[in-house]
């Protein structure tokens, strides 16, 4: 097994109203940027993707520096940067097919090689059947599930996910929750989801990064940051009612994580 490429980012950028300072690290696993809304999440997603520009910092992939500021600037384009990224309303092409919208995120490999992996994970994603048509005739969660088999296709180092399931119903919320993890144990690199509902990050999180007004405050596994939040701004974002409720629901999702 091939060494799971390591994202370290230590970013500055000024959004409206306040200067974010974001400092991360994830290797392995599923990391999950939760907090309020207008903390700078999404964002600090864009800023890795190379879709923003940041004011200054670091990002590295793998040891692969994709940005630096400074005499030495350093800015690999989004297109080279190896990294899927799904977005909040699946941005699915909407006068192509299932299968062309899949087929689109394989640019640079041969056609041959493009189907073949699309009709295989068209089976992975249980999208069988629907490869022909377009997304105005699927559901919201097999809208869902075309774009990360699209952002999946390219074989990235790394997968963005910008709030996946903000849009669908709770029990499709929690379908597509089920078939992320499965994905999830079958690929070596690292994932980086968005969210402010605490039972999803709670659910999905490997290592949670809580990011209030442009910085991480805390990072580690759940059940640590819940038990022993790091100051009150964090205490107050997670022991909401109804947090207790959550762990009871999900204890084998909490316990027992590696960082």
């Amino acid at each position: 097994m091939n060494d799971i490429p390591v994202l370290e980012v230590k970013l500055r950028h000024t959004f409206p109203g306040f200067d974010a300072a974001i400092d991360l690290s994830l290797g392995r696993n599923v990391g999950v940027l939760f907090g309020p809304s207008g903390a700078g999440k999404s964002v600090t997603l864009r800023m890795i993707a190379g879709l923003i520009k940041p004011n200054g910092g670091r990002v590295t992939l793998g040891g692969r520096c994709l940005f630096a500021d400074g005499p030495d600037l350093v800015w690999v384009s989004p297109q080279r940067r190896r990294i899927g990224y799904v977005f909040q309303h699946h941005a699915l092409f909407p006068h192509m097919t299932v299968l062309e919208n899949i087929v689109y995120g394989a640019r640079g490999q041969s056609k041959h090689k493009a189907l073949s992996a699309a009709r295989e994970l068209v089976r992975e994603f249980q999208l069988g059947g629907l490869e022909f048509h377009y997304p105005r005739n699927i559901s919201g969660g097999q809208k869902q599930r075309v774009a990360f088999a699209r952002a999946l296709i390219g074989r990235p180092d790394l997968l963005l996910l910008d709030e996946p399931f903000s849009a669908l119903d709770h029990p499709t919320r929690l379908h597509m929750g089920h078939c992320l993890g499965q994905v999830m144990r079958s690929l070596n690199i690292p994932v980086l989801l968005v969210t402010h509902d605490l039972e999803e990050a709670v659910t999905i999180a490997t290592k949670m990064f809580i990011c209030i007004g442009g910085r991480i405050h805390q990072q580690g596994m759940p059940d640590e940051i819940i038990k022993n939040p790091s100051s009150d701004s964090v205490r107050h974002l997670i022991q909401r009612p109804g947090f207790n409720q959550v762990l009871t629901a999900y204890p084998g999702h909490v316990e027992g994580r590696e960082e």
